[in-house]
């Protein structure tokens, strides 16, 4: 009898764990849906691609597909026409788009460091807290790819801005990667005088390198509360080094 039951549970167990991973990947496909649509790839009033297609993308089981798409459509997001498929709400998306307004001084750039000491080191807490497989190849070819132009004393906006938003990404919270897709135009704009300063008489490529290297093991590994500190001595690293110490006075 003792047998059967502990059988018995271990079944329970595997199959809790089994809807536990499937809730899981519910919530992933969920978000990846919810970004394309809030970030006009799947555009208002376009139609998505169907169930099988969906799957085939993303990589998961229709079920999955399906119940993801039946949150997006309790929220709004998207409507059925009879026959037709699945499309995207036009109204929904259009109100979904956030923004900011546009990079007129260095003030703002500074403001825009600030902004993102808010966000992204919590963003890297939880990355460490709730990454996969999947997000963590997607910091990994980021990390790549800056490793690849630090070997040649280059500085990549475009793959700098890809390790920070494939962190929030790995946060499974798409407030984060929203902001960080508005903030896009902005961010760029510092990064890009951030890499100008490191080619200075005392090039730092290698040292903001090894900032990111050290965020990613910290997320790989699960470490949230080192995650978070990583991620805040990088950002007011580069904040300062831009500013070369001498922030601004922004009061009133």
């Amino acid at each position: 009898m003792a047998e059967n039951g502990g059988l018995g549970q271990e079944a329970a167990a595997e199959g809790k764990s089994e809807r536990g991973k499937s809730v899981k990947l519910v919530d992933r496909v969920f978000n990846q849906l919810h970004e394309r649509i809030r970030t006009g790839n799947y555009a208002p009033d376009s139609r998505l691609p169907g169930e099988h297609e969906l799957a085939s993308m993303l990589g998961v089981s229709r079920p999955v597909v399906r119940d993801a798409l039946g949150r997006l459509r309790e929220q709004g997001l998207i409507y059925s026409r009879q026959g037709a498929g699945t499309f995207v709400s036009a109204q929904v998306s259009a109100a979904a788009q956030l923004a900011y307004s546009p990079v007129k001084s260095i003030a703002d750039i500074q403001r825009c460091y600030e902004f993102r000491l808010t966000i992204e080191p919590a963003a890297a807490y939880y990355a460490a807290q709730r990454r996969d497989e999947a997000a963590i190849a997607r910091i990994a070819a980021a990390l790549a790819e800056l490793r690849e132009a630090t070997s040649h004393q280059l500085h990549r906006t475009d793959a700098d801005f890809l390790f920070h938003k494939a962190i929030a990404e790995a946060a499974n919270n798409h407030y984060y990667t929203a902001s960080l897709e508005a903030l896009r135009a902005h961010i760029a704009v510092g990064m890009h005088l951030h890499g100008l300063s490191l080619m200075g008489p005392r090039p730092g490529l290698e040292q903001v390198y090894e900032e990111h290297r050290q965020i990613y093991r910290a997320v790989q590994e699960g470490r949230a509360d080192d995650a978070r500190e990583l991620m805040r001595k990088h950002l007011e690293g580069s904040r300062d080094r831009l500013f070369e110490g001498k922030v601004l006075d922004l009061s009133f």
